[in-house]
């Protein structure tokens, strides 16, 4: 049986309050870890740069692709 279908039922009389905190503690430093990744992620220079060529290699294909653009660059005088 796959595991994402087994049901796991924790039973507890005293040590119910401080499971619910355990795990409410756990998924605040969860939810606190993912915004400060997704701050630094949004700072980061690398998703700009990676845009920048990709616009550059672009270019590049659109040019190798098109005969005209080849005679352009080849004889610039015209």
């Amino acid at each position: 049986m796959n595991n994402q279908y087994i049901c796991w039922e924790v039973f507890c009389c005293e040590t119910c309050h401080e499971l619910k905190s355990y795990w409410e503690k756990e998924i605040s430093k969860q939810t606190c870890y993912r915004e400060l990744e997704e701050d630094r992620q949004g700072r980061s220079a690398l998703r700009k740069l990676r845009e920048e060529w990709k616009q550059r290699l672009e270019k590049r294909l659109r040019v190798l692709d098109s005969p005209d653009e080849k005679e352009k660059l080849a004889d610039p005088v015209h």
